[in-house]
Order: structure tokens, then C-alpha cells, then sequence
């Protein structure tokens, strides 16, 4: 642990922002795809809203806790995830009354 306590705090949270909006961008790249693909998406509700609930949740831990690399990037990733969410059920509703 003494090497962990030699990294400057600014350093970490500069690294958490990094690592965060790493993580969002896998999340923009999904929502690309879901937009590119003409079938039903093959996401489960299950999983988009569950990343939803997770994202909402460390946003605000980080809001709690001041951490601006927590708030930020969970915030950032929360607003991509939902779109994600809308585009899904949209996607799956429309598959649903083509094929109906």
C-alpha cells in the first residue's frame, strides 16, 4: 500500500477519469451499432436497464463522495446508457409490430 499512498491524489482522479470515460465510450460504440443494425436488437432489458441502475448508482456515490472522475463519467455514461435503453425498446417494438 505505501506505493498506492505515493501517487498524488490528482493523479488518480486523473487516471479515474480516464478509466470512466473509457468505459463510456464502450457504451457510445454499442449505441453505433444498435443504430447501424436493422433487426431487433439482441440486448436483454435485463442487461440495459441493470447498466442503467449501476451507472445512477456510482454517479451518485461520486456525488456523495466529491469524486469528480465517479460523478462525471457515470453521469456521462447514465445519459448514453438511457439512450441506449430507448433505442432497444423502440428497435424491439417496431420489430414486434412489423411482424405482427
Amino acid at each position: 500500500m505505501n506505493f498506492l499512498n505515493s501517487i498524488p491524489a490528482d493523479l488518480f482522479e486523473m487516471i479515474g477519469i480516464f478509466a470512466g470515460l473509457s468505459a463510456f465510450f464502450v457504451v457510445l460504440l454499442q449505441v453505433k451499432k444498435e443504430l447501424s443494425l436493422k433487426a431487433p436488437s439482441s440486448l436483454s432489458l435485463f442487461f440495459v436497464f441493470g447498466w442503467v441502475f449501476i451507472y445512477f448508482f456510482w454517479g451518485i456515490y461520486g456525488l456523495r463522495f466529491n469524486n469528480i472522475a465517479l460523478w462525471l463519467t457515470n453521469g456521462i455514461a447514465l445519459i448514453i446508457q438511457i439512450s441506449l435503453c430507448v433505442i432497444v425498446l423502440y428497435k424491439n417494438k417496431q420489430y414486434a409490430n412489423n411482424n405482427s
